[in-house]
């Protein structure tokens, strides 16, 4: 049986019923799922890439968009982190295929979570030049893209990194009509505020009577009482 083929039997092997029944309640869009929980995915995902540690990033990433294209959350998973262990090895070009990932395969908000925090968030910090392509993303059709634009920076601004890129992004997003691009910046907006909560706020204030009421609960969040009370008052 080949590696893939041993994967999904040892998904198919760890699947609980309770997990499974009660996935789709995390969901508005239809999701295919085994029913694995996800610290099992996780240690799955582990297992399985010492078994292909002798073969090529090439080969790895093409395993990762067989494993996505079916759309399997715990599959996505599984090449989500598989790209993710593979981030010393990361050069420039590997932007695209992460782009064509997001834009062709991924389908709910936690595939395109874990894509976009972890692959190519640490892409993104490793090669900054690319920032202007997540701009470009907000522009998309795709709701998955526009999230991702602001998803992918959410471990750089835990650290404090590009607060005027963040502040751009969620700029072009900022009436999206999509609640999940919305909870999307928002959540991005209320990460960075944890370091640089002045600039933030101030944001914030500057553009509240334009910003969606979901976007803007969610951008203040970790804010102190008085700070949100400033905020939400019209």
């Amino acid at each position: 049986m080949d590696i893939l083929g041993q994967l999904r039997e040892e998904l198919s092997n760890n699947i609980e019923e309770k997990t499974k029944n009660s996935a789709q309640n995390f969901f508005k869009e239809k999701v295919e799922v085994y029913g694995v929980k996800t610290s099992i995915v996780t240690k799955i995902s582990r297992n399985f890439f010492q078994e292909i540690s002798n073969i090529s990033k090439k080969q790895v990433f093409q395993l990762c968009e067989e494993l996505l294209k079916p759309g399997f959350l715990e599959e996505s998973f599984v090449a989500c982190n598989w790209s993710y262990y593979l981030r010393d090895n990361y050069k420039p070009d590997d932007f695209y295929i992460f782009e064509k990932w997001l834009g062709n395969y991924v389908n709910n908000w936690a595939t395109c979570d874990i894509l976009c925090n972890h692959t190519i968030g640490t892409f993104i910090e490793t090669f900054p030049g690319f920032l202007s392509n997540l701009k470009e993303w907000t522009g998309s059709k795709n709701r998955w893209v526009k999230r991702g634009a602001a998803v992918t920076l959410i471990i750089p601004a835990r650290k404090g990194k590009f607060l005027q890129e963040i502040l751009t992004i969620s700029d072009s997003l900022l009436e999206d009509t999509d609640d999940l691009v919305q909870k999307g910046y928002g959540w991005l907006l209320k990460v960075a505020s944890q370091s640089q909560q002045t600039q933030v706020f101030n944001y914030v204030m500057e553009n509240k009577k334009q910003m969606p009421r979901t976007a803007l609960r969610y951008a203040i969040e970790k804010m102190p009482a008085e700070l949100k009370e400033r905020a939400m008052k019209k």
